[in-house]
């Protein structure tokens, strides 16, 4: 892992030169975990278990008192900073040691009131250092999955599969959709998964035509659809799944709806190879859902990538300019979804290998019970 973590670092150290800074201050969670191994974890948007601050010469981990031993034994390569007060005090000290003129940080991280906090404590050490956005520098090195990772997601991918097998026994007419979405959550825990991917989706009926429908009180009955979402994550990698099932004998719409997102799905699989837009494989399924004629019922992407984050790298809709590459990991996750009615999605992920797609997933969409 040393190693790994070493050639990531020389890596982004590439990206900082032509970036044309003196250091990045890494803020995103999963981009410090990628780059030192340390697995602190932010509880709310508005706290920290640290940051990173990597210069051409330099490897920093700075935090609090909370996270300081753990740091020490998970980021080897990284000195550790224990700051006494708060981390915008904490810098000027730092910067002023290592003398950076141009900080870069993650602008999708830092808020206003932090960048502001952090200004204010340069002006008063009268420090003059130019705070530079930037967007991506280590996400563009977390879209091509080394094969250990490849690994850990597919592990993951395999407990959710196992464990909506076992749940899926269990969905019975009365059953209500936290109930349902409880025993995935209690399931994905029982059988390994270090923590869920996101909360579980379960919508039953009318509210599976919301693609991230909230799971309530509404119970389950035969002959509509009931949507699932959910995902289990191993070791920091995510898996992340949709089926959609019916209790009892299905009706003329649910088969035409089912059949069409699955050919829809199908299709997009197969379409899938290096050098290709990531917006086309979206087409494809979109073109065959519009010509089932159910244009204007697809709203979302046809998927995203998955690695560390749930959501991440590559986008893979019509917005998408991302061009495919050998073992990109993201989603593939047509949907109709009509109001009044319900909805139906059925979501894989698939790997990018040189002569097309692999797909992760193990088993086959359970449909009807």
């Amino acid at each position: 892992m040393k190693e790994k973590i070493e050639n990531r670092i020389n890596e982004l150290r590439k990206a900082i030169f032509q970036k044309g800074i003196d250091g990045l201050l890494v803020l995103v969670e999963e981009n410090r975990r990628y780059l030192s191994g340390y697995t602190g974890e932010d509880t709310q948007f508005d706290e920290s278990a640290g940051a990173l601050l990597i210069t051409e010469k330099d490897l920093l981990l700075v935090t609090d008192s909370r996270f300081e031993i753990q740091a020490a034994e998970e980021a080897a390569l990284f000195e550790i900073v224990c700051y006494k007060k708060d981390f915008a005090n904490e810098l000027p000290s730092i910067l002023r040691r290592l003398n950076i003129k141009r900080l870069g940080f993650e602008s999708i991280r830092l808020s206003c009131m932090q960048h502001i906090r952090i200004s204010d404590a340069l002006n008063k050490d009268n420090l003059r250092v130019e705070l530079v956005a930037v967007e991506n520098l280590v996400e563009n090195l977390r879209l091509i999955k080394d094969e250990d990772e490849i690994r850990a997601m597919k592990k993951a991918l395999s407990i959710s599969e196992a464990v909506f097998i076992k749940v899926s026994e269990m969905i019975m007419p009365g059953i209500t959709e936290n109930e349902a979405a409880w025993l995935i959550e209690k399931g994905l825990r029982e059988n390994g998964a270090d923590a869920l991917a996101f909360p579980v989706i379960c919508a039953s009926g009318t509210n599976s035509a919301m693609p991230h429908a909230i799971p309530g009180n509404r119970r389950c009955s035969e002959g509509e659809p009931i949507l699932f979402d959910w995902g289990a994550k191993l070791d920091g990698y995510c898996s992340d799944i949709s089926r959609t099932i019916l209790i009892g004998k299905p009706d003329e719409t649910f088969i035409k709806v089912y059949s069409t997102v699955l050919e829809a799905q199908q299709k997009a699989i197969a379409s899938i190879k290096p050098g290709m837009n990531a917006k086309d494989v979206d087409a494809v399924a979109r073109g065959h859902i519009e010509d089932m004629g159910f244009k204007g019922r697809f709203g979302h992407g046809i998927g995203h990538g998955v690695g560390l984050a749930v959501h991440e790298p590559p986008r893979v809709s019509s917005l998408s300019n991302n061009i495919l590459e050998p073992q990109m990991v993201f989603t593939v996750e047509p949907g109709i979804y009509i109001p009044g009615w319900g909805g139906v999605r059925i979501e894989n992920m698939v790997v990018v290998r040189e002569d097309g797609a692999e797909v992760l997933n193990m088993h086959e969409p359970v449909v009807f019970i």
